[in-house]
């Protein structure tokens, strides 16, 4: 499928518009806060939190600005597209959602907090404006077009990395209840007091098992070479980066790994989530990165039971060319004629008709041409059918 010239434009100012806005409020905490440093310090949690006032973003904005710079692009140069707008659409709604009723209950000044109001609808707007742009605005492709398709090489690579986030995130979020208070409980998942949230940014829970779907839609779709895991894969392959970069900066900051053998098993497990989630990142983001493409055939796009037509059925064949009317042999060009002589399978000789002549037999007595005269005898001969002669040995006068 291929994405009209009014959607790919469109997609590509809603991605504008989405990355606009997280422009406008990292540049507010930028302000607020003095400085990049101490921002950074508030997001990876290496600085004094009681000296710098609270952002109102995370480390996700960042994530989330890459992927709309990269969706307007492609949806700028690639008719093939739609399903980049899609994922993009679908994973801002899931992130910006919970933003409607959590803002409202954010311990921020007032005109804050109707800001981030504004620009949560307006975020889940464009993401919706995304997904009506890559589903309305898809058209098939036409034969010998370029179409998009998963990642076929590297695609158990990014299976088992993927897969395995997934697993170490949701064991985390299972292990956290029996760690955190239980005060902290639903609202770790749904937001409201007593947490302190970022005000663009959703609860920790939710944003968790976000993540956990994600890295297990993208791994599926990797492994099976669904065309969606590339730009859902490379999207889930930022967070992890940006997830082990925090807790690795934690880590070197602190001198954490200096006491890593004096540690308990859940510090050294929480050491090496963060190391093996900086490798991990990257690595998909390479494997998923190398473009893949494929050709529409001329029978159209497979199906998932094989042919070239619609769900594996063959295309129709084209109709015979029409064929003229046949002349007769005397009307073309003359016949070639035979290689070489043809031969008959009777002895004597064939009496044929010839125009305004009649057949006349040979006259009585009349030796067939090639007869042998037997010796001290005549020959007579008679007609037999169709002309032949039949001879006849005449006895001598001494025999009779």
């Amino acid at each position: 499928m291929t994405l009209t010239r009014g959607a790919r434009i469109t997609g590509a100012v809603l991605c504008a518009v989405s990355a606009l806005l997280v422009v406008v409020w990292l540049v507010r905490d930028i302000r607020a806060a003095d400085g990049p440093v101490a921002v950074w310090e508030h997001w990876s949690g290496t600085g004094d939190l009681r000296d710098v006032s609270r952002t109102t973003t995370s480390a996700a904005a960042l994530v989330l600005l890459a992927a709309y710079a990269a969706a307007a692009v492609a949806a700028l140069r690639s008719a093939s597209a739609a399903l980049v707008l899609v994922v993009t659409g679908a994973v801002t709604l899931a992130l910006r959602l919970p933003g409607v009723w959590t803002v409202a209950d954010a311990s921020a000044p007032e005109h804050l907090r109707d800001r981030a109001l504004i620009t949560t609808c307006a975020a889940l707007a464009a993401g919706i404006g995304l997904v009506v742009a890559g589903v309305a605005g898809r058209r098939p492709a036409p034969e010998g077009a370029v179409r998009p398709v998963g990642p076929r090489r590297g695609g158990a690579a990014v299976f088992l990395l993927l897969g395995s986030q997934a697993l170490i995130v949701a064991a985390w979020e299972i292990r956290q209840p029996f760690v955190y208070p239980s005060e902290l409980y639903p609202a770790w998942f749904i937001g409201g007091e007593p947490l302190s949230l970022p005000l663009t940014e959703g609860p920790p829970g939710w944003v968790a098992v976000t993540h956990v779907l994600m890295f297990l839609a993208a791994a599926g779709g990797a492994l099976t070479g669904a065309a969606h895991a590339r730009p859902l894969g490379l999207i889930a392959g930022g967070f992890v980066l940006s997830s082990g970069v925090l807790g690795t900066a934690r880590v070197v900051h602190y001198e954490m790994y200096e006491r890593f053998f004096d540690a308990d098993l859940e510090a050294q497990l929480n050491m090496l989530t963060s190391v093996a989630a900086l490798i991990a990142g990257p690595v998909v983001i390479i494997v998923l990165a190398r473009k893949d493409i494929e050709r529409i055939p001329a029978g159209g796009v497979p199906g998932p039971w094989g042919g070239g037509g619609p769900w594996g059925a063959r295309p129709p064949r084209p109709p015979a060319p029409a064929r003229g009317p046949r002349l007769p042999a005397s009307a073309g060009a003359p016949r070639a004629a035979a290689a070489g002589p043809r031969f008959r399978a009777s002895a004597g000789p064939r009496l044929r008709a010839s125009a305004g002549r009649r057949l006349r037999a040979p006259a009585p007595g009349t030796p067939a041409p090639g007869a042998a005269v037997p010796a001290g005898g005549r020959v007579t001969g008679t007609t037999g059918p169709a002309g032949r002669m039949r001879l006849r040995p005449r006895s001598s006068p001494a025999t009779s």
